[in-house]
């Protein structure tokens, strides 16, 4: 969500006087803020089930795919509309900006990763203080480690950073097939009723009964993080691969074109039918499988749709700004939900009825979504970075000296 620079194609008129200068263009990819925005709000997507839910996450992880009532097939939709795209988007991202990095870097004559390991740390240092304090499905200590292998791997060849990314699919694909087969093999058991959390830290606890929780319970939050490692680190080096294609580039139309009839066209539809009719049971294949390539689709429309135009219009600016506001909105989306919904705030989600789950959840994610969305349009009218970005460069300067 950090980088130093975006690729700076602007050309200064000063080398040729007798012609006209030049259209200036943007400094910053119109695409990459407003593809972040979509990852941060679309991860809310998701998160917001969690958040709404009276046993939190562990009461997510139990009821997916178990909705009942005149609401279910709406949650059904939504919930699989969410899940997993904005997470492999996210991730790309993240390998994009990573190489961003790294061609600024090589342009400013600095070695390479250099200083990147002090940026991985703070990273990490985040991403932990996000799950202590806010939330425990935080995805940006495992992004701090995954960021810090990739830099290494970026500093080699374009055939061994190949090897590495198909190597690292080919190991999440293996881990799936055998999870399907396990799944396969293993008799079917009547599923027994689960003893609810008590006491329920989420609805009832403190502040403080929360972060104990998440310590307690360490092993079961950050599972995934360790499960997709393998998969994170492909969709890294996919990201940093793709920017070189030159994915945000006039000329990488049919690369774009391509990428959407995989992704949008083919994977998303299947994705959709198979998350909707079967639910929860097939989160797995769905949320690591097919999601990544919609994610790819969704990257090569926005890609396409700014390509050629200079304007993002009233609704890409909001986009773009959380998208420059990145790691503080995200923070605070969580933040603020975590607020509304849990007993150390205004413990809204134990005062909803089960009925009204869905409309409450659509609710709080409209809501949460303006708010961000508002505060990041503030923020940015007065000041050029988000506040946790802010932090985050100047823990960076001090421990790195301004190298």
């Amino acid at each position: 969500m950090v980088e130093e620079s975006t690729d700076r194609r602007a050309e200064t008129a000063g080398s040729h006087p007798a012609t006209a200068p030049p259209v200036p263009r943007p400094s910053r990819l119109i695409a990459l803020d407003v593809l972040r925005g979509i990852a941060i709000l679309g991860t809310l997507g998701t998160n917001i089930w969690i958040l709404t839910n009276p046993e939190g996450m562990i009461g997510y992880l139990y009821d997916l795919g178990r909705s009942t009532g005149e609401w279910m097939w709406t949650e059904r939709v939504l919930q699989q509309v969410a899940q997993g795209k904005f997470l492999g988007l996210l991730t790309i991202m993240f390998g994009i900006g990573l190489a961003i990095q790294q061609r600024s870097a090589s342009t400013a004559g600095r070695n390479w990763p250099g200083t990147y390991p002090w940026r991985a740390g703070l990273l990490f240092l985040d991403g932990l203080l996000n799950f202590l304090f806010i939330a425990e499905f935080d995805v940006l200590m495992g992004y701090a480690v995954t960021g810090l292998v990739v830099a290494f791997i970026l500093a080699t060849s374009e055939p061994v950073q190949r090897r590495w990314l198909i190597g690292a699919a080919g190991v999440h694909i293996a881990m799936m097939t055998l999870i399907a087969l396990a799944i396969a093999v293993e008799p079917q058991q009547s599923q027994a009723t689960r003893t609810p959390l008590q006491p329920n830290p989420y609805a009832e606890g403190s502040f403080w009964d929360l972060v104990v929780f998440r310590l307690t319970n360490a092993g079961l939050f950050r599972v995934e993080p360790v499960f997709v490692f393998a998969m994170s680190i492909a969709l890294f080096l996919l990201g940093a691969r793709l920017l070189r294609a030159g994915i945000f580039e006039p000329g990488g139309t049919r690369l774009r074109i391509r990428l959407m009839i995989i992704g949008l066209g083919i994977a998303a539809p299947i994705d959709l039918l198979a998350g909707i009719a079967v639910g929860g049971d097939l989160i797995l294949f769905t949320r690591y499988g097919s999601a990544p390539f919609v994610a790819l689709g969704i990257l090569s429309a926005v890609a396409e749709w700014y390509v050629r135009r200079q304007q993002a219009g009233f609704i890409g600016r909001r986009l773009s700004e959380i998208g420059r506001t990145a790691l503080s909105c995200y923070i605070l989306q969580n933040l603020l939900a975590s607020v509304l919904c849990y007993g150390w705030g205004f413990g809204l989600a134990a005062r909803v009825a089960p009925d009204d789950r869905v409309p409450f959840t659509i609710g709080m994610y409209l809501l949460v979504s303006v708010l961000i969305a508002v505060s990041a349009h503030l923020w940015l009218r007065r000041y050029p970075r988000g506040p946790v970005e802010w932090l985050w460069q100047a823990g960076y300067l001090a421990l790195t000296k301004g190298r």
